[in-house]
């Protein structure tokens, strides 16, 4: 108790506290956003679960390049949108450029009860760094 009290001592406490906040912060933010996913791990979401891969990309950009298969939902249409299963069950690999939006509309549906919603870890970025599939619109 009396290294608690002394005042040279200040520093380390702090520092110490301020290490423990940044090794939380990423649990903290993640937990915001939900689980990312690698590509391979989306992939066999797909492959083994039926998983549904949802592009939250405006249509411009989804017509420049999107993944293979992937259903467009702009991220302001998410909520009830037809598009969406209704198997509330199913596996969702959300995906957008960056991850950023796509983070942001998987914490939105598993509020609307998809609880398997993730996102695509590193967006279409990573997806082409797999090289797996990329399409454009006609």
């Amino acid at each position: 108790m009396n290294f608690l009290l002394e005042p040279q001592n200040l520093v380390l406490i702090l520092a110490a506290l301020a290490s423990g906040g940044m090794l939380l912060w990423p649990l903290l933010v993640s937990g915001s956003q939900g689980a990312a996913v690698s590509t391979a791990a989306a992939v066999q979401l797909i492959n083994r679960e039926k998983g549904v891969l949802i592009d939250v990309s405006e249509p411009e950009e989804f017509a420049k390049a999107h993944a293979a298969g992937a259903r467009n939902i702009p991220f302001g249409q998410i909520e009830g949108h037809k598009a969406l299963p209704s198997n509330k069950a199913l596996p969702l690999v959300l995906v957008c450029p960056t991850g950023a939006r796509a983070g942001r509309a998987a914490g939105m549906l598993r509020k609307l009860g998809y609880e398997k919603a993730q996102v695509l870890a590193g967006g279409l970025k990573a997806w082409r760094e797999a090289n797996l599939p990329v399409e454009r619109a006609a």
